[in-house]
C-alpha cells in the first residue's frame, strides 16, 4: 500500500507528537504507512502526489484569517506551500482531509470567506449532518448527531458554491464541508480523543484560547463526555483511499 501523509504545523513537541499518535492509532497505520512533515520546521519542497494514497493537514495555532502583517515568517511559508499543493489536490480530486486549521486553509483556497464570527472556545459540542453528509460516504459509519472536540478562533463563515456542507454545530454552521469527491474539511477535531484534548489544554494554556486557569476545568469537561465517533472517519478515510 502507498502511505499517507500527515502535514503537521505544531511548534510544541507534546502536541505534535500527540497529534501525531492519534493520527496512527485511529487510522490504524503503521509509521511506515504515515509520512509526517512538520511544517513549522522545514520546508514541504515537492510533493508527487503518485507516490501517497491521500493527504491529512492537522490542526494548529495559524489562523488563515490574521492580518497579513501579524503573520509569522514560518506561517505565510507554510500557506504558500499549502496553496501550491491545493491547486494539484483540488484539480485532481485527490484524496485529502484537513482538520481544524485544514478547513480554513481549503476554505481559504476554494475562495470561501474565513473568520472570527464562528469561533467556538475549547469544548464538547453537538455535530449535527446534513443530508448531503448523511449520505457521504467518509461519514458513513457516523450517526446523525455526535459529540467532537473543538476550539477554534476562526471558522468558515461563507462556503463557495460548489462546495458542500456537510455537517454543523449551534455555534458553527460550518463543521464540515467537501470538495469534488475526495477533498474534505472538518471544523472538528476527528484525532482528538480526552487524551489528546488534554494534552493540548498543557500545550496551548497560554495561546489565548482560554484562561490559563481554566485549564481543570476544561480537561474536567472533557472527560465528562462521550466523543467516540468523529476517529471513525480516520478509519473510513484509510479504508476509501488506500492504494496499493
Amino acid at each position: 500500500m502507498k502511505p499517507f501523509l500527515l502535514l503537521g504545523i505544531r511548534d510544541e513537541d507534546a502536541a505534535a507528537d500527540n497529534e501525531y499518535a492519534a493520527f496512527l492509532g485511529f487510522t490504524g497505520l503503521e509509521e511506515s504507512l504515515l509520512h509526517r512533515v512538520r511544517l513549522e520546521r522545514r520546508p514541504l519542497g515537492s510533493v508527487n502526489l503518485e507516490d501517497w494514497s491521500g493527504i491529512f493537514l492537522g490542526g494548529g495555532p495559524f489562523n488563515c484569517s490574521a492580518e497579513p502583517a501579524t503573520k509569522s515568517a514560518v506561517q505565510q511559508r507554510v500557506e504558500k506551500e499549502l496553496a501550491h499543493l491545493l491547486d494539484e489536490v483540488v484539480a485532481r480530486d485527490f484524496p485529502f482531509l484537513g482538520a481544524c486549521y485544514g478547513i480554513g486553509v481549503v476554505g481559504t483556497h476554494e475562495g470561501g470567506t474565513v473568520d472570527r464570527r464562528y469561533a467556538e472556545p475549547i469544548s464538547r459540542v453537538r455535530v449535527s449532518l446534513t443530508p448531503a453528509g448523511r449520505r457521504d460516504p467518509l461519514l458513513v459509519d457516523l450517526p446523525g448527531e455526535f459529540e467532537a472536540f473543538v476550539g477554534h478562533k476562526e471558522a468558515v463563515r461563507d462556503l463557495p458554491a460548489h462546495a458542500v456542507r456537510l455537517a454543523s454545530s449551534p455555534q458553527c454552521p460550518v463543521q464540515a464541508f467537501r470538495v469534488g469527491a475526495n477533498v474534505y474539511a472538518t471544523q472538528f477535531h476527528p484525532e482528538l480523543d480526552v487524551l489528546g484534548l488534554c494534552t493540548r489544554i498543557e500545550a496551548y494554556k497560554h495561546a489565548g484560547y482560554f484562561e490559563p486557569h481554566q485549564a481543570d476545568s476544561l480537561k474536567a469537561m472533557a472527560r465528562r463526555g462521550e466523543v467516540v465517533d468523529p476517529p471513525r472517519i480516520l478509519t473510513r478515510f484509510v479504508r476509501r483511499f488506500a492504494r496499493a
